[in-house]
């Protein structure tokens, strides 16, 4: 099956919105029940500025979206400090956010690390990621791809996300 990662663009919305629901139904059903969940996260607005802004990318196969996720340069502000360790350098870096993918749907995670880390090596950048505490499925895809654990950040309403960096 032919698979390949492009921009999201406006059509797209209505299986992203799918998409992202049904990742929250699935971390609810693994025991991570609050971090998308309590306010349905993503809304639907910062999707579409995802959009708007050329960082929400999807993955297709057959021609159908079945995996989604950010891909932003620069500096993410909740990176700034880091908790209980450090991050292994200060090199620029990619940050990718808000990956999710449709239930069913597997190797997803992996396709989507993967891009992410060809297009980081192109532009020699380091690649971050974070995740939630209760997030076991994403905490052990990014030690798989091979990830390093650095510490702990702090999200915009003060809760706390595993942080990870990649160095290819």
């Amino acid at each position: 099956m032919t698979e390949l990662v492009r921009k999201a663009a406006a059509h797209d919305l209505p299986e992203l919105l799918e998409i992202y629901e049904e990742a929250r139904a699935f971390m609810a059903q693994n025991g991570n029940p609050t971090q998308w969940g309590k306010n349905r996260y993503p809304p639907a607005e910062l999707i579409e500025k995802d959009i708007r802004l050329s960082r929400l990318y999807v993955l297709e196969r057959g021609g159908r979206v079945c995996g989604a996720f950010v891909l932003m340069a620069g500096d993410e502000p909740t990176y700034r400090v880091i908790e209980r360790g450090a991050w292994p350098n200060q090199k620029p870096y990619l940050t990718v956010h808000r990956l999710a993918s449709r239930t069913g749907e597997h190797g997803v995670g992996m396709a989507v690390l993967a891009f992410a880390a060809e297009e980081a090596e192109k532009a020699g950048l380091a690649l971050r990621a974070d995740t939630h505490a209760d997030n076991k499925p994403v905490q052990h895809l990014l030690k798989k791809f091979g990830f390093e654990y650095c510490g702990v950040i702090r999200v915009a309403n003060g809760s706390e996300r595993y942080a990870y960096q990649w160095e290819g």
